[in-house]
């Protein structure tokens, strides 16, 4: 083959990935707003992947009949109970906002009686640091709202013209799950060989990431959620209010470790006590300590034993970090991102170490 046509061959190459590379750009570009949604169906096709091989072996390898019993059982085990309680929270949230704003919800009150409750060692350290006056801080925060109101209400036009959008991507995640419950192994299959990488390390990166998801919905959302579930279910026992919004507060705060949920139920046992509920109190304690706090090691080593490999500060971070960047998707993409990292870099330094080794022996 002549110069100029090895030449000729090399423009072709470089045109052909200039081509490839703006095209898919452009399919990037063009379904990018509907990105979360076809996330989320990819997760739950991963995550329900084996209920799907269950229905597969039971109606005679039927793949279409399958996955659509498959997503049926999503729809209505997960999808509508969580729009029904997410409803609910939402109303009670907004209650909460209201009340708080009007000053009919007096927190410097409740703080008052716990700081009450406190014994004087100490109630004085708190007194002297000035942080005993919550009615100044109420009434700034009160303010705050009131400021926000006007904001609040010219929202309330963007949230209904929105609900156009959440419809079409409710619809539009069902319709993808159910192609990739389907077609998923061999969809997987056509990316691993599409893929500028060796075919042993993309397979190595597809294992790693399919166990990362997997630990991590179930490890983070899994637990969270029965968490949060046992906190509402103690505050609804001992009659406190907005006890789904408290259960939600304590599904999330479950991402921290150490405190975790105990943001929540010990200051609402130590209120329940000041201000005179004492079984109320104790019963939430107890629940917080045996019950709510034990879940979690009950069940993560059950649902996750050592899928991930990725250390708990690592994965606190990434999960704080993709919440802010990312939303509701970041508490998944976050670990995610961070487990395909570090086993990347193990990967990596295998082969460097594989080279090296191969180096010294020639």
């Amino acid at each position: 083959m002549s110069e100029s046509q090895q030449r000729g061959d090399g423009y072709e190459h470089l045109g052909f990935v200039l081509l490839l590379g703006l095209l898919t750009a452009g399919v990037t570009f063009v379904v990018w707003p509907f990105a979360t949604p076809v996330l989320w169906a990819a997760l739950a096709a991963i995550m329900f992947q084996p209920l799907y091989q269950w229905f597969l072996a039971r109606l005679n390898g039927g793949k279409n009949r399958a996955a659509a019993a498959t997503l049926l059982f999503i729809t209505f085990a997960v999808l509508l109970p969580s729009l029904f309680i997410g409803g609910l929270i939402v109303e009670q949230a907004a209650n909460v906002v209201i009340a708080f704003q009007q000053g009919d919800l007096d927190v410097a009150a409740w703080f008052s009686q716990i700081l009450l409750a406190l014994p004087t060692a100490l109630r004085d350290p708190l007194e002297q640091l000035g942080l005993a006056d919550f009615g100044e801080l109420q009434a700034r925060a009160q303010e705050l709202l009131t400021e926000s109101a006007g904001m609040i209400a010219r929202q309330a036009v963007a949230i209904g013209g929105g609900l156009f959008g959440f419809v079409i991507s409710f619809l539009l995640g069902l319709y993808v799950t159910y192609f990739l419950l389907r077609d998923g192994k061999k969809i997987s299959h056509a990316i691993l060989c599409g893929l500028p990488l060796e075919l042993e390390i993309a397979e190595r990166l597809a294992e790693r990431f399919l166990s990362i998801v997997r630990a991590t919905i179930k490890g983070s959302v899994v637990v969270g959620l029965v968490q949060g579930g046992l906190g509402a279910i103690t505050f609804w026992i001992v009659d406190v209010e907005a006890a789904l919004l408290l259960g939600l507060l304590m599904a999330i705060f479950s991402l921290l470790p150490a405190v975790g949920t105990g943001i929540v139920w010990v200051p609402m046992a130590i209120y329940l006590l000041a201000s005179g509920s004492t079984w109320e109190g104790v019963l939430v304690a107890i629940s917080g300590i045996a019950v709510i706090g034990m879940a979690d090691n009950v069940l993560r080593p059950i649902l996750v034993g050592r899928d991930t490999g990725i250390p708990d500060w690592i994965i606190l971070i990434t999960t704080l970090g993709g919440i802010a960047t990312m939303g509701l998707s970041g508490v998944v993409l976050g670990p995610l991102l961070a487990g395909l990292f570090l086993a990347a870099w193990s990967i990596a330094q295998e082969y460097l170490l594989h080279h090296k080794i191969a180096g010294s022996d020639s």
